[in-house]
């Protein structure tokens, strides 16, 4: 009995199936392969992009989980899927830090933020988030605001002039620029001179606690690196290579970033 009804249940599903019209297409994965995803293989030669398990630790621990409708698992598989152009438009990448917490959680090692730091570099200059791209250019020039160096200086002579007449216990405060063999070389976040100037003062005071030999320097002098976010390695190794310069020429042993 038990037999005849396997065969019965078998001969139901066969005529089914059969009588079902077929309205759409099976596509082969295989032959539409993301060129994205090629070139960042390419890129990236351990992206792992295809070991990914879609188990979602990632998304567990991801800040940017959510956001613009997406995450690093569902990201991932815009490039199995062969989305091109999701990929190439999604403003998901700018709001990705590429912290890697990701990468840490995932089984398989699978880097998101690298890859998305090379998704960020494929957009074209005019399509990039404006003030990122803007900040960008500004510090290839000098630094991220776009305040001249004169400004700089002058703000930090006025700034530890104040302290020193406000505050007599710190008459003997020093904010050196542009001492050469000084032992460590400070940079500085633009924004806090251009807008907070007054922020400055607490490492400064804590400097001089501690007794440390430190100096800023009047040119690249700023800390902030936002080439890095734009995706392109010629911008934020030329601001890098610059400050580096900058540390040379001073003789400075050791780089303080702020940032």
């Amino acid at each position: 009995m038990l037999w005849q009804l396997i065969c019965c249940l078998f001969v139901f599903f066969v005529s089914v199936f059969q009588g079902i019209k077929m309205d759409k297409e099976i596509v082969d994965l295989s032959s539409v392969r993301a060129k994205v995803k090629k070139q960042i293989e390419k890129a990236v030669p351990d992206a792992r992009i295809d070991y990914c398990l879609t188990c979602g630790l990632c998304v567990s621990g991801c800040p940017a989980s959510g956001i613009e409708g997406l995450d690093p698992r569902k990201f991932l598989r815009l490039f199995v899927l062969g989305q091109d152009q999701e990929i190439l438009d999604t403003n998901w990448i700018y709001s990705c830090t590429m912290c890697q917490r990701c990468r840490y959680a995932c089984p398989m090692g699978i880097d998101v933020g690298r890859i998305v730091y090379e998704i960020r570099g494929m957009r074209p200059k005019e399509k990039r988030p404006k003030n990122l791209q803007r900040s960008c250019d500004l510090q290839k020039q000098s630094n991220s605001t776009g305040i001249p160096n004169e400004d700089f200086v002058w703000v930090v002579n006025d700034v530890l002039e104040e302290v020193r007449e406000n505050e007599p216990q710190w008459r003997d405060l020093q904010a050196p620029i542009d001492k050469k063999g000084a032992l460590y070389y400070l940079n500085q976040n633009a924004k806090e001179p251009t807008v907070e100037p007054e922020e400055m003062v607490p490492l400064w005071k804590i400097l001089h606690v501690a007794g440390i030999d430190w100096t800023y320097s009047s040119k690249w002098w700023d800390g902030a690196n936002y080439c890095l976010f734009t995706g392109d390695p010629q911008d934020w190794e030329y601001t890098v290579r610059k400050q580096a310069e900058v540390v040379d020429e001073l003789g400075c042993r050791y780089y303080i970033n702020t940032e």
